[in-house]
């Protein structure tokens, strides 16, 4: 496996489209960065089917015809992924590629802006990440983004409004300018940013009545793993757990693992097929296993995030709350085609401790809740009792 985690997350989308999303509140799609570690478990019987060896091979022979032919290696790769019928198959430049890993290890280039549209279709700001050149800008949650570089912004939907900010179109790198156009109530102004390296905010944690801990995990980027378990061991011992994985589109899965491993006792994660060979993901031992958990999830709660919610279901230590989840279960694995652009291709599934296939199917919580999840939570909670 080359030293890579084979789980990724690329949509069927426009590839600019598609790193717009990376930090638009939710990890879109990249490649996973790791290894693996854990004896293959027997070959489950009716295990999904993973897509054929030669499908890759397929990809790569359609890319080096074309070089040959002096026409676009990427264009015929991603016409080879189209015709194969891999849903989650996808061909990304260099320059993605590498954005895409860059964003999984925690880092991305911008301004530091989040943002909504409103239903009247205006741009409102919405969070403003400390240090960032947005917030030395004086720029506010609430302020509206009126126009970027001369581009009004109002009506047109927010992934295009943060690739606009970010530059993907044109590449723009760390120490770029963007204008912005903004207003606060009656004054309307214009700021000149430079873009930025930042760290992005993958934990957060909270607390709620009664000493209970709400750690939320907006994606599993490099380092999340270890903050879940710093999380855990911080919080008050007399309080149970909220691990909010709501809108978690996935990322690293040994960071979810890791993540799995602050509630557990060591013992199975999950199992994987790559071409038929059956491997599988276990828990480091010593976790915290007595105190109350709660896992929150729905439709945006995506593979690596699904494959730690099965496996604290399955293994009996969380009750889990909230609405079904995607259905993102499969494996792809990345190969680099003659002109350096990357395939990422299907090669095979994973299921939860229990044997469970998520792929198409997601997983169905223990208590349906789909407003007023977190009181829900509570209350499950306080059912729950005491640690002690």
């Amino acid at each position: 496996m080359s030293g890579r985690d084979p789980f990724c997350e690329p949509r069927r989308m426009c590839r600019g489209a598609a790193l717009t999303l990376v930090f638009a509140s939710v990890l879109a799609a990249g490649a996973a960065t790791g290894s693996f570690s854990g004896a293959a478990p027997k070959t489950v019987a009716d295990a999904p089917r993973p897509a054929p060896a030669h499908h890759q091979e397929t990809v790569t022979r359609a890319a080096a015809r074309a070089m040959a032919d002096g026409k676009s290696p990427m264009e015929a790769a991603e016409r080879a992924v189209s015709r194969s019928g891999d849903r989650w198959g996808a061909v990304y430049s260099p320059g993605e590629f590498e954005e895409f890993e860059e964003a999984l290890d925690g880092r991305y280039t911008g301004v530091g802006l989040w943002a909504r549209r409103e239903r009247d279709g205006r741009i409102e700001v919405t969070r403003v990440a400390a240090g960032s050149p947005a917030a030395a800008a004086g720029i506010h949650p609430g302020d509206r983004l009126r126009a970027v570089d001369g581009t009004r912004v109002d009506g047109r939907p927010v992934t295009e409004v943060v690739a606009l900010l970010r530059g993907d179109a044109g590449d723009a790198d760390a120490g770029t300018e963007v204008r912005l156009g903004l207003e606060r109530g009656t004054r309307s102004w214009s700021r000149t940013l430079r873009r930025a390296t930042l760290s992005t905010d993958s934990v957060t944690v909270n607390r709620l009545r009664g000493d209970a801990t709400v750690i939320k995990v907006a994606a599993f980027t490099k380092g999340v793993g270890a903050a879940v378990r710093t999380a855990v061991d911080q919080a008050p011992r007399g309080g149970g757990i909220v691990l909010d994985l709501r809108g978690n589109s996935g990322g690293l899965v040994t960071e979810a693992v890791t993540a799995a491993s602050a509630f557990l006792d060591g013992g199975l994660v999950a199992t994987y097929d790559v071409n038929g060979s059956q491997r599988a993901l276990h828990a480091d031992s010593g976790g915290d296993t007595d105190r109350p958990l709660v896992t929150l999830v729905d439709g945006g709660t995506m593979s690596a995030a699904e494959l730690l919610t099965g496996a604290l279901q399955d293994r009996g230590r969380s009750v889990v709350v909230g609405s079904r989840t995607f259905g993102k279960g499969s494996v792809q694995m990345p190969s680099r085609l003659p002109d350096g652009s990357v395939a990422e291709l299907t090669v095979g599934h994973y299921r939860t401790p229990a044997g469970r296939s998520v792929d198409g199917r997601g997983i169905t919580p223990d208590l349906e809740a789909d407003s007023e999840t977190l009181r829900r939570a509570e209350t499950v909670l306080s059912g729950l009792g005491d640690p002690s």
